[in-house]
């Protein structure tokens, strides 16, 4: 079967490197509303108390606001990790240090949080269809079931490398089936478990070859089991079909996003300084086959594509941290 090249096209970035308003400050997922509206989680740098928050924007690049600051009270983070929303437009976001979850109405609200005691370190959280949340239980090796209250109701999972097992699972998804999959990060693998918590199958090995995962953080699904992955560890994006088959890699291709393009407008020398610069040099990597030495240093690459996540278009998100954007693909025609 010929391998399919262009699976999916990029089509534009959003974002901008800001530690308060509008853009975004290492982002560490991207939640996508019903309204359409863009949840961006800013991460910020671990033991730096500015840029924590969430900003609200949309595809267009309309800024609607943010909501949260650093801190332990409610509505407040410390070190953001992942984001999920519901039929209703309530907002789920984990925090790994505070070992909790809030939630929020569309409009940044907090309306409660739950889960200290419960969970170590939680990151992905994704909502099924019946409104319960799925949660990545990173540092306990398991997800866990919740009500969107919090009401615990299912936990499956243990630590190990064996089918079924995890080593430190991030991010999750729920399939068009309702099956779960995880990001199992320490295993370099997807593993897909039923509603139930029963092992289905597993995905990907360790490597850098078509198909293989470095230290994957985030797996998306689509209608017909299409899985995107943020494949953190080579900084890239894969596509496999839905029995794990290798189908397209990405390593990103991005433009000026329109905040960029405002902010160099506005700011002549940056502006020209950045018009007479090589964006692509041709550099002698100390390893030109370490994918993080050579995205840190050519702009349009992924780099640290830490999330990935899906529209009802059918369009993919990928959240990259050290850049500080979102690169947008969608299906080709």
């Amino acid at each position: 079967m010929a391998i399919q090249t262009d699976f999916l096209t990029y089509r534009l970035t959003i974002g901008l490197s800001t530690m308060e308003g509008r853009g975004f400050y290492y982002p560490s997922d991207t939640v996508i509303g019903p309204n359409k509206r863009l949840y961006v989680l800013n991460r910020s740098l671990e033991g730096v108390d500015r840029g924590i928050r969430v900003t609200i924007c949309d595809v267009d690049s309309e800024y609607y606001g943010t909501f949260g600051s650093y801190g332990k009270g409610e509505g407040q983070f410390v070190w953001l990790a992942g984001g999920a929303v519901d039929a209703q437009g309530h907002v789920y976001v984990t925090d790994e240090y505070l070992h909790r979850v809030s939630a929020f109405d569309a409009s940044g609200t907090f309306l409660a949080s739950w889960g200290e005691g419960e969970l170590d370190g939680p990151s992905g959280i994704a909502c099924d269809g019946q409104g319960d949340l799925f949660v990545a239980d990173t540092h306990n090796h398991r997800i866990e079931k919740f009500t969107a209250s919090g009401d615990p109701l299912l936990s499956f999972g243990t630590e190990g490398s064996s089918d079924g097992q995890l080593n430190l699972p991030w991010g999750l998804a729920v399939g068009p089936n309702g099956d779960v999959y995880v990001a199992d990060w320490g295993n370099d693998r997807i593993q897909r478990f039923a509603p139930d918590g029963a092992f289905v199958a597993s995905y990907g090995e360790p490597g850098r070859g078509d198909g293989q995962l470095t230290r994957p953080a985030s797996v998306a699904v689509d209608p017909d089991g299409y899985m995107y992955i943020a494949d953190w560890g080579n900084e890239r994006v894969q596509v496999l079909d839905p029995d794990g088959g290798f189908v397209q890699s990405l390593r990103g291709e991005a433009t000026l996003s329109e905040w960029a393009v405002n902010f160099l407008n506005i700011n002549k020398e940056e502006g020209a300084a950045r018009a007479g610069a090589n964006l692509e040099p041709e550099i002698e990597f100390s390893d030109p086959n370490d994918p993080y030495e050579v995205s840190s240093h050519i702009e349009k690459y992924f780099w640290s594509p830490m999330s990935v996540k899906l529209d009802d278009e059918g369009q993919l998100y990928v959240t990259e941290s050290n850049r500080h954007r979102i690169q947008i693909y969608g299906r080709t025609a």
